[in-house]
């Protein structure tokens, strides 16, 4: 297969993943048909078969684009040369930043466990396990190199993520402050838990 053809397979398949997100978080999963998504896109829902061949491979990709997203940013985040205190403060932002701009694929990903069972669920799982020992691996090395108060690594995370995850409730684009201000705000109180005064 050419190149073009994969980019443009690649660039479709991302659309009805964004379009099946948006729907998903307004109509809920249950709530959602194939048609649906099709409908939103303007293509018939043979054509969507091409893509996707169900419901659940549909929300299983929406989970993985948004996982390989963040994972990939965070791959990149620790292999920096930056100080644990900027390592952490950029995983925070880019947390707030992605889950702004993607809004509706975050709002999809709440709760796995009710969606899917077995290999699905078990890759979900794994990917969301692998993200949050990333924070765990800043957190540790901030505590290693004395950057840190010496903290309880598992629960400070939890924190972490769950503020970080709590944002998909309640931001507006259309609000006072932007993305950018959240994420800045965030990562001035969040890092107080943990950088040494």
């Amino acid at each position: 297969m050419s190149s073009i053809k994969e980019r443009k397979i690649r660039k479709k398949k991302e659309e009805i993943l964004r379009a099946a997100a948006a729907i998903f978080a307004k109509k809920g999963y249950h709530g959602t048909t194939m048609e649906d998504v099709a409908a939103k896109l303007l293509m018939t829902k043979g054509s969507m078969y091409y893509y996707f061949k169900n419901k659940d491979e549909l929300l299983y990709h929406c989970h993985k684009m948004i996982m390989d997203l963040s994972i990939t940013k965070m791959k990149e985040i620790i292999a920096s040369s930056k100080s644990a205190t900027e390592k952490l403060e950029n995983a925070i932002k880019a947390h707030i930043t992605l889950a702004t701009s993607e809004k509706s694929m975050f709002m999809v990903m709440h709760k796995p466990s009710q969606h899917f069972t077995d290999d699905y669920l078990q890759d979900i799982l794994q990917d969301r396990t692998t993200y949050a020992q990333y924070f765990d691996e800043i957190i540790l090395e901030g505590i290693l190199k004395k950057e840190f108060n010496h903290v309880d690594v598992k629960m400070v995370r939890m924190i972490l993520l769950g503020a970080l995850n709590w944002t998909q409730e309640w931001y507006d684009p259309n609000g006072e402050k932007s993305a950018e201000e959240i994420s800045e705000t965030f990562a001035n109180y969040l890092l107080k838990m943990l950088v040494k005064q």
